[in-house]
């Protein structure tokens, strides 16, 4: 997926599967100091974060209870599928500064 913050993309962030997930800021994003991180968890001290786990910054943009149920279900996303959920919901409706995009296809 691609994420901006404020309009501008930032970076990438990538399932490699459902216990390896990747950001990595964009080249110019991460080179250009005054563009501030998107994350205090995720700082523009290194360019590349790896985790085990979707990022709590990411996870947090997610629904939970009775909204998080019914978009599962009216999406067909399987309920453990944080990732695809994500991808689903945040290119519509999220709050803040983040977007977040479906990497087009080429």
């Amino acid at each position: 997926m691609e994420i901006y913050r404020n309009g501008i993309f930032a970076g990438i962030l990538t399932e490699e599967n459902r216990k390896s997930y990747i950001y990595r800021y964009d080249d110019a994003y991460f080179n250009d100091s005054s563009k501030v991180a998107i994350s205090l968890t995720l700082p523009k001290t290194q360019q590349e974060y790896k985790s085990e786990f979707l990022f709590p910054f990411f996870f947090n943009m997610l629904s939970e209870g009775v909204n998080k149920k019914l978009q599962i279900t009216q999406m067909k996303i399987d309920e453990d599928d944080n990732f695809g959920l994500l991808m689903a919901i945040a290119q519509y409706d999220t709050i803040g500064a983040i977007t977040i995009k479906p990497i087009p296809k080429k």
